[in-house]
């Protein structure tokens, strides 16, 4: 026990006080000096009597000043009582949120394949459960959201790709230059094409005809040059399986395009060419009428005689996210690129990527962009890194809002009204989870925002990976109703 805390003695009267004196030395003075003594007695009753009204003052709250006039006159002020202050008493601590809420038999379901997970608090940031957050891994489609989310940062919601042509060196000649529009259609005006308000090519043409009729000194119009050079290198990555071109999910990347490349331009889902290029040329070609088509490079300073524009950046990220368009992402992904100043090719992917994220601020380590859709196996985004941007996007900050309002929707809209989503049991969270699916032949991936049940707003991304096939996505919407029933409850046991 500290000295402080020990017992104290109590006092001692002081020895040889007159209170202890004995009564004979009194009783022989009062005989001696009867009247001198009666006089000093008095005194000493009235100094008696006003320290006793003094105390009884101070007990009962009245003025000390009552017994002052009997108080010898001092030429020494009185001190004045200092006050120690008393400690103002602590806040009482916020109640803590007891965490009971267990997904452990949901996030154990063998059908996830190698697991990573992380659930934040969206209001908080707090990190409510967490597995394998901060691993860098291959997150499919969802890699979309980190290409729309720079899209919207170099080439800002209002963007739109321009194709146009001018006049070609040649006599007779015109260039069709690519300006990364891999939506402009062939389908007539008035047509919707797979991409709702696309440009149409015979618009485009009518622009140049009524241009070049329009000078007399031009000679008849005999050859179209087509121009792609806005995009460089390969027009297919290396790591892309060449079936997702014959199953009509991808098609090669070039800056001159229609459809999206399509067989059928009205359909999401069809086969693609391996000639891009030359289907557009084709297509212009018919629309002007009686022109050779040929390859080659617009010479500088060539007068305009037409151009359209794509819809505006806001306008294709929508389109790219609910339905999980790759054409779309791989456009927008070389557009950055271009942009930024990093290059033209899949090789400037990753640095353009990344310049576009470093604005909103989150540590951008372990993240690789090899493309711009997720269909490589070597992407790689931690699980963390997607909590908190979508805490970015929940909050529509800057321009994300634009990401959020193209996010499919459990059971109302996009990749997750499909029949094989959020059925069941997983139906409770219908309407709750606005959410980026993702799949490639390694692994099933959902990441976005729940309306939890108890108000609270959650952000999440879920990788199942390695020996997984379609049924993860059951797994995986059925740990996410999970997420959505516990709400800020969650355990991350």
């Amino acid at each position: 026990m500290p000295d402080s805390d020990l017992p104290r003695p109590a006092p001692t009267p002081a020895q040889g006080s007159g209170a202890t004196r004995e009564h004979g030395g009194f009783l022989g003075t009062l005989r001696k000096h009867p009247r001198a003594t009666l006089i000093t007695a008095g005194a000493l009753a009235l100094v008696l009597f006003g320290g006793i009204a003094v105390a009884a003052g101070s007990a009962f709250g009245a003025p000390a000043t009552a017994s002052v006039a009997l108080a010898t006159p001092s030429n020494t002020p009185t001190p004045t009582p200092t006050q120690t202050a008393r400690p103002a008493p602590a806040a009482a601590p916020a109640a803590s949120i007891v965490r009971l809420c267990s997904v452990a038999d949901l996030a154990s379901d063998p059908r996830l394949g190698s697991f990573q997970a992380q659930v934040r608090n969206a209001a908080t940031g707090e990190v409510l459960y967490d597995r394998g957050g901060d691993t860098a891994s291959r997150a499919a489609s969802v890699m979309k959201v980190l290409t729309s989310a720079a899209a919207l940062d170099v080439l800002g919601p209002d963007y739109r790709a321009t194709t146009t042509v001018v006049a070609g060196a040649e006599p007779g000649s015109v260039v069709l230059v690519g300006g990364g529009d891999i939506t402009l259609s062939r389908t007539p005006s008035g047509d919707e094409s797979a991409y709702a308000g696309a440009a149409h090519l015979d618009e485009l043409a009518a622009q140049v005809r009524a241009a070049w009729d329009a000078n007399p000194a031009n000679p008849p119009l005999t050859k179209l040059v087509l121009d792609s050079s806005l995009f460089g290198g390969a027009e297919w990555q290396p790591s892309w399986d060449s079936k997702e071109l014959w199953d009509g999910y991808m098609p090669p990347i070039t800056a001159l395009q229609v459809d999206g490349d399509r067989d059928n331009a009205y359909s999401n889902t069809s086969s693609r060419s391996e000639d891009p290029i030359g289907r557009a040329g084709e297509a212009f070609a018919d629309e002007l009428g009686g022109v050779s088509v040929e390859r080659g490079t617009a010479p500088a300073g060539a007068a305009v005689l037409g151009s359209v524009q794509s819809q505006p950046v806001s306008t294709l990220i929508q389109q790219t996210l609910i339905v999980s368009d790759n054409a779309i992402a791989e456009m927008l992904a070389r557009l950055v690129a271009v942009e930024s100043g990093a290059g033209n090719s899949f090789e400037a992917i990753q640095a353009g990527t990344l310049a576009g994220l470093a604005g909103y601020g989150i540590d951008t380590t372990g993240i690789v962009a090899v493309d711009g859709s997720g269909l490589s196996d070597d992407n790689a985004i931690p699980p963390s890194y997607l909590t908190q941007l979508f805490m970015k996007i929940n909050a529509r900050e800057g321009n994300l809002g634009v990401i959020f309002d193209g996010l499919p929707v459990a059971g109302q809209s996009g990749s997750l009204s499909y029949s094989d989503r959020f059925g069941g049991d997983s139906a409770i969270a219908d309407g709750s989870v606005f959410a980026k699916t993702g799949w490639i032949d390694t692994g099933y991936t959902l990441a976005g925002v729940i309306h939890a049940a108890d108000g609270t707003p959650l952000t999440f991304a879920i990788y199942a990976l390695d020996d997984v096939d379609d049924s993860a996505k059951t797994a995986i919407d059925a740990l996410t109703a999970g997420f959505y029933s516990c709400g800020n409850t969650l355990s991350n046991l």
